[in-house]
């Protein structure tokens, strides 16, 4: 069997080494006799599974100790109504950056909740930037700052942490976590969807610091009720058992590629390589401002947009899937999150310059 190289936004790849063990794993984990999928979510075999999961992401992350890790479910997209319902702690108003798809998204669910103040929007760029910091209209008494660290859709990604001073901080890295090193402590809230470098669709993980637990608004749903799930370790509920598990295999995949200290080595290589191969042509383009290109979704555009079925016949010839990009952008769309192994890209670059040869 050979495994194609899949450029999707997500889901995405998943480390082989990962979905080999899992494979092996399938009918007996561990010598219990049981599918990860058949266990009780309360049973011993399972509840060590889940707890070294977690341990293991505190350790590649440096979570502090005064911040939950809660394993969810409903995407990243719950958590655009679980965050007010949860953190506007009596205040009725709420600052959002509005950097594209994702964060419009996260601003028309907040409305429902609160007032939200869009401190800055890119809108009038077509989301192909960040404003500096020093331009965006903060409310100093808003009860959170929100922004989306990476915009799958735009290729657009922060280069600095807002500096929000007592205001907490609360960001969507749902394509940008575990692919480099990150400061914990600078935010009251991270949360992600896990299907692009954590594990397969249906798991949602957030970590959210002790002191904004505990005041949820009285209309919310307990299912989105941070302080159930955190007094029940992320047991409320069953579970995404499976979906548990094989993020665990992740964690330990990225602790062999030496944390998120290699990871981001190789996922800088990677964007680099990809970026020059587009900067040097006069036949590709990427439209975002080079400071706030994204090293996770990569788009371009080819100088002829009536050759883009052309080129995405011959990716998918040669095992390259999933490289259409959104229809709002257009041209390709590169996601090379942390399981594209560098041959991947490479192969796409190669593929670019025989492209470019016989079309340019």
């Amino acid at each position: 069997m050979t495994r194609k190289y899949n450029f999707s936004a997500g889901p995405a790849m998943l480390p082989q080494e990962v979905l080999e063990q899992a494979q092996t794993e399938m009918l007996d984990w561990n010598g219990s006799g049981m599918s990860v999928m058949e266990m009780s979510h309360r049973g011993k075999e399972y509840m060590s599974i889940a707890a070294e999961a977690e341990a293991d992401l505190r350790e590649i992350m440096v979570i502090p100790d005064n911040y939950k890790v809660l394993f969810l479910q409903g995407g990243a997209s719950t958590q655009f109504a679980a965050i007010p319902l949860n953190l506007l702690r009596g205040n009725d108003s709420a600052d959002y950056v509005n950097t594209g798809a994702w964060s419009k998204k996260a601003i028309t669910e907040a409305s429902r909740y609160c007032s939200v103040n869009v401190v800055s929007s890119t809108e009038d760029t077509n989301f192909t930037t960040v404003r500096p910091y020093e331009s965006w209209d903060i409310n100093p008494d808003a009860a959170y700052l929100h922004y989306v660290a990476n915009e799958t859709i735009g290729g657009v990604e922060f280069s600095f942490i807002p500096e929000s001073g007592e205001t907490p901080l609360v960001v969507d890295m749902s394509s940008t976590i575990l692919s480099r090193p990150v400061d914990v402590s600078k935010y009251g809230m991270i949360y992600a969807g896990a299907q692009k470098n954590i594990g397969p669709a249906g798991l949602t993980i957030a970590i959210i610091r002790d002191d904004l637990i505990g005041n949820a608004m009285d209309i919310t749903p307990s299912m989105m009720n941070y302080e159930i799930h955190a007094k029940a370790g992320s047991m409320y509920n069953t579970p995404p058992t499976y979906a548990w598990y094989l993020a665990g295999l992740v964690f330990k995949w990225i602790k062999k590629q030496g944390g998120l200290e290699g990871v981001a080595e190789i996922n800088k290589r990677k964007s680099d390589n990809l970026y020059a191969a587009i900067d040097n042509s006069e036949f590709y383009k990427n439209p975002v401002d080079k400071e706030f290109r994204s090293w996770m979704n990569i788009p371009f555009t080819l100088a002829n947009s009536d050759l883009d079925d052309e080129f995405l016949g011959l990716a998918e010839e040669r095992g390259l899937v999933s490289l259409k990009g959104h229809r709002s952008v257009g041209g390709m769309r590169a996601s090379i999150y942390n399981a594209m192994p560098e041959s991947g890209v490479e192969a796409l670059i190669d593929l670019m310059a025989d492209f470019e040869k016989k079309y340019g």
